[in-house]
């Protein structure tokens, strides 16, 4: 059983920075992946960046340039670094862990609010 927990949600201006960071319990060296998430009201939850057993990343397009997704396995860790951050990127952002045969993980969610 894994679990995660998100912190480091809040309120910023546009423009500004936030750095979300999702610890996890249990094992997480077998998982597929590890991603963040993001729904806003009335909105489907989507995808924003997900980083790969091996390193590779991967980002939603709206957020390259300005969004950065890094792994600490030691720490058990995932952290979203969020720069340039705009209206749009308000929402609650999950943090997920993927396995290949045994499915997925969500932490319980951290509100991020961008103020223009």
């Amino acid at each position: 059983q894994v679990q995660l927990v998100e912190s480091g949600g809040g309120l910023a201006q546009a423009g500004g920075s936030l750095r979300l960071s999702c610890v996890a319990s249990g094992n997480i060296f077998s998982a597929t992946a590890m991603g963040w998430y993001r729904q806003s009201p009335g909105k489907q939850r989507e995808l924003v960046a997900v980083i790969a057993n091996g390193g590779t990343t991967n980002y939603v397009d709206s957020v390259k340039g300005r969004f950065t997704i890094s792994r600490d396995n030691a720490k058990k860790a995932v952290y979203l670094q969020m720069n340039s951050l705009k209206p749009e990127d308000t929402a609650v952002y999950y943090c997920n862990v993927h396995y290949a045969f045994g499915g997925d993980y969500w932490g319980q969610g951290t509100q991020v609010t961008v103020s223009s």
